[in-house]
Formats: structure tokens, sequence, C-alpha cells
């Protein structure tokens, strides 16, 4: 009993490892908040439309968050999520692609102040490197 169990413990232990997922990706973002806009800009993700929460998951997105905070009398949001998926590029793509995330985008979108790195880009949202991570 105790060389079957010398075997099976290291065995099981590998097969239970080859199985775990790999953690998520952290995302943080920030971009600037129109003040006359902040209104509609809370209203519309107080009620988020469910094609478009439908389409985060569909896309690997999980955790998802924005929050604002004010700095030198402005007005910015930073967003954090984590992705779940293998290839965030073609996810982003999918996501770019769905008329619904687009409709949406065309609300929220001018609702914002991008920096001036994401203009650039054309870009709405600044990503922000990860520093530290405590699970």
């Amino acid at each position: 009993m105790m060389k079957l169990a010398l075997i099976l413990v290291p065995a099981l232990a590998l097969l239970f490892a080859s199985c775990a997922t790999p953690p998520p990706k952290r995302y943080a973002m920030v971009t600037g908040l129109k003040p006359e806009k902040e209104a509609y800009y809370r209203k519309l993700h107080a009620a988020p439309w469910p094609s478009v929460m439908a389409k985060l998951r569909e896309c690997h997105i999980r955790n998802y968050s924005i929050h604002r905070i004010e700095i030198a009398g402005r007005p910015y949001l930073i967003g954090y999520f984590e992705y779940v998926g293998d290839d965030f590029e073609a996810d982003m793509e999918k996501m770019a692609a769905d008329p619904e995330t687009q409709r949406w985008w065309k609300e929220t979108d001018p609702c914002q102040r991008p920096l001036p790195e994401a203009l650039r880009k054309g870009e709405i949202w600044t990503t922000a490197e990860e520093v530290f991570y405590t699970p």
C-alpha cells in the first residue's frame, strides 16, 4: 500500500498542476473625464448594456472596474480589468469589431478626455505599467 501511495501521490500532484489555469493578466489604464459629461458617463455605467457586458465576458475580460479620481482639480478615470484568455490582441479585435460595442463607445468616448500619449495613438485610454502586485 505504501509503495502505491509513493507512486500515486506525485502522479496526482502532477496531474492537478497541469490542469491549473494560468493567472489572469492584469491591466490598468487612465483617461480624463470631461466634467460636463460626468453625469451622463455615470448614468451609462449604472446600467451598462447587456450586449456589451456579454461581449466583455466573451473576450475573456473579468473583474473590470472604473474608478474616478480628481487630480489638480480635474477628473480622471482609472480602469482595471483582468484578462483570462490566451490571445489578447485577437480578443480586442473581436470586441472592436462588435457593432454594439462600437455603439457603446460612441456614447462613452465623447465623455472622456484622453491623455496626450493616447491621442497620439488615436486611443482613449493610456495603459499603465504594473510595478507591484500581491495576491
